[in-house]
């Protein structure tokens, strides 16, 4: 076990004080005590943790992030770009997933804002205001994603509804008219692109149809294949799918070819994200392109000048997208 600063001090029969003060090379201290103490340290192979001996400072230089799940390609990107932002502001960034529910959220933040971390970078799916308000402290939080909440903090996202409305704009804009949705949830993300797809549908005299919002269990490929097959088995007529992300859209498209379905002469297919493998998909996919560099950019400039400016005011930054055409929806 990793000697303390306490184990030092009883060691060599002085008070923690007394080594800190050896330590910190304080001149009040005789060439004697210092001697004694050095020699503790030695023969304990004392190391000082760097991070604690920053809080001195009031700061330790690390960033905390935490999202959902790093196995998604999404937010192990934004993961790489945080790192990448954090390194330019002389930061450290501890990534921590959560999992996504509420229990393993609300003990990530309990755990983050008691550890050594000038503040963090969140990415919520089930935490509740009301939770954030109490967790909150003094620790700084800095929210991503398209949960809005009513509390003093800054916020980077990308407007989801505005998105999905565009990328639902393009499907319409190609004739299609019985769009169905992958991903709909009754609050966050899901909710708020399939407000904006809704939006879309009725600028253009248009109503969702019954059975054409299909929920998931998560955001992986997985749901997605199934969910596009509850979708063929319905009576309701399809001839594009929108995803709420890629990788539902990746697993909708295995689903389709299966059945023998063309993309997207007989169904297009559309996602959200932009991650790589819709490069590589067959055909490649048409999706929403969120900035993700930007995003992690303003994060990390917003959280640190909050470590720095307590009082500021806080920051709403609209993150850019853009829809990134391919041949899943054109013919």
């Amino acid at each position: 076990m990793r000697a303390t600063l306490r184990d030092v001090a009883a060691h060599a029969g002085v008070s923690f004080k007394t080594v800190s003060n050896v330590i910190n090379h304080h001149p009040n201290v005789t060439e004697k005590t210092r001697t004694k103490v050095l020699a503790s340290i030695e023969a304990l192979q004392y190391r000082p943790n760097p991070s604690a001996r920053s809080l001195r400072h009031g700061r330790s230089g690390f960033l905390a992030l935490a999202v959902p799940e790093l196995a998604s390609p999404y937010f192990s990107t934004l993961a790489s770009e945080v790192s990448r932002a954090a390194k330019a502001h002389g930061r450290t960034v501890v990534i921590e997933e959560t999992g996504g529910g509420l229990d393993e959220e609300k003990a990530a933040l309990e755990g983050l804002t008691t550890s050594l971390v000038d503040g963090i970078i969140f990415s919520p799916l089930a935490t509740p205001g009301d939770v954030l308000e109490d967790l909150l402290g003094s620790t700084p939080l800095l929210m991503i994603g398209e949960h809005r909440y009513p509390i003093h903090a800054d916020h980077v996202a990308m407007d989801s509804v505005r998105a999905a409305e565009e990328v639902t704009q393009h499907l319409l804009a190609s004739g299609r008219q019985h769009i169905a949705t992958i991903g709909y949830e009754p609050h966050g993300t899901g909710l708020q692109r399939w407000r904006g797809y809704q939006r879309a549908l009725r600028a253009a005299g248009l109503e969702p149809t019954p059975g054409h919002a299909a929920e998931v269990d998560a955001y992986r490929r997985e749901d997605g294949a199934a969910a596009m097959a509850r979708l063929l088995r319905s009576s309701a007529p399809i001839d594009a799918v929108l995803c709420f992300n890629d990788l539902l859209a990746l697993g909708a498209m295995r689903t389709l070819r299966e059945a023998g379905i063309t993309i997207p002469d007989r169904i297009a297919v559309a996602g959200f994200d932009n991650i790589e493998d819709a490069r590589f998909a067959y055909p490649t996919l048409t999706t929403v392109a969120p900035d993700v560099r930007f995003l992690a950019t303003e994060a990390v400039r917003l959280l640190v000048r909050r470590t720095e400016e307590p009082g500021a005011p806080a920051e709403q930054v609209e993150v850019p997208f853009t829809i990134e055409v391919r041949q899943s929806s054109t013919a």
